[in-house]
């Protein structure tokens, strides 16, 4: 568990255990994350993540173990504490006969918005989404990456200290889903914590502090994506990228997949990418392949293993694994 920081804890899984029937699909999950950091939550499909998440959320209750929100225990569904939570569901929650003003109206009542403060909070909420222009159209008008902004308002009228948010991109077009990034960005920057669970892996490394991976229902790792790739090290493997100073010659494949320990090759004309498991051994062995051929290289660099190539390493699946 990483314990570094400063910070106060301000949500902590406490030996989390969760079964279904004789499968223990979460089985004694421990971590914390402090004031304003933001963490990912990832883990292959039927790795624990999902169920992890649904206890955070108290949409589960654990078989044992216990949660806490700033030092005080969770104890039931109606705990005031829970106010100090914004959840970003999967599954949009939204009435699609209703505008977007009703909506958010609706959400900040049963989220215990006093009601002199409630036209505010909407209006503040649509503000921070971009959504301010539609928010007397009905939410059945919208695309999907609107309703998923307006998802996002939901949780936040009542401005809780920790949002949850599960998979809040999914779905989307490209253009939403960089609405998306920007505001949880500003979210970050105003000070708020975020649990964050995805299967896109460059969400991760765009918008969280620290990575905990689950599988098998256990945490497998949990540090900063910096001390994930050096844990992993030469078995995360790196990415050479090298410019030749000729074009590639039709044999230049099979000469590098002739290499122990070369993964992908792919070749452009002049511009070669090889996948390698050790970057120092395989840098060298590269090399001197190229040079043996009479190949000359204009330019080289590497890359580290990025976060797929890290989970890879640490689970021996893909997040999108079943």
């Amino acid at each position: 568990m990483n314990t570094e920081g400063s910070a106060p804890v301000v949500l902590a899984a406490r030996n989390l255990v969760r079964r279904f029937g004789d499968r223990v699909a979460v089985d004694g999950i421990s971590f914390e994350v402090r004031a304003g950091e933001s963490v990912g939550l990832l883990g292959p499909n039927g790795a624990g993540k999902t169920t992890t998440f649904s206890m955070v959320t108290g949409l589960l209750r654990p078989d044992s173990g216990e949660l806490l929100l700033g030092g005080a225990a969770l104890v039931s569904d109606t705990d005031p504490i829970k106010r100090r939570l914004g959840l970003v569901p999967q599954d949009l929650a939204l009435y699609e006969e209703l505008d977007a003003r009703r909506n958010l109206g609706f959400f900040a009542a049963i989220q215990g918005v006093g009601r002199s403060r409630i036209p505010e909070a909407v209006r503040s909420a649509l503000e921070f989404v971009g959504l301010s222009d539609r928010a007397d159209d009905r939410v059945g008008t919208f695309s999907g990456g609107m309703k998923r902004r307006l998802n996002l308002a939901a949780a936040l009228l009542h401005d809780p200290d920790i949002l949850l948010l599960d998979e809040p991109t999914v779905g989307v077009d490209p253009q939403s889903r960089n609405a998306i990034f920007d505001n949880i960005a500003e979210l970050r920057r105003r000070g708020k914590t975020l649990l964050y669970t995805t299967h896109y892996m460059e969400e991760v490394e765009r918008l969280c502090d620290r990575v905990i991976i689950i599988d098998r229902g256990r945490i497998v790792a949990d540090d900063s994506l910096a001390r994930l790739r050096h844990r992993a090290g030469a078995g995360a493997g790196a990415e050479l990228r090298i410019e030749l100073e000729e074009p590639a010659p039709e044999t230049l494949t099979g000469i590098l997949r002739d290499i122990p320990g070369i993964g992908s090759v792919r070749i452009d004309g002049r511009s070669v990418q090889v996948r390698v498991g050790s970057l120092a051994a395989g840098s060298s062995q590269v090399l001197g392949r190229l040079a043996e051929a009479g190949i000359g290289v204009r330019s080289f660099s590497a890359e580290p293993p990025n976060l797929e190539a890290v989970f890879l390493e640490l689970t021996g699946r893909s997040l999108r694994d079943s």
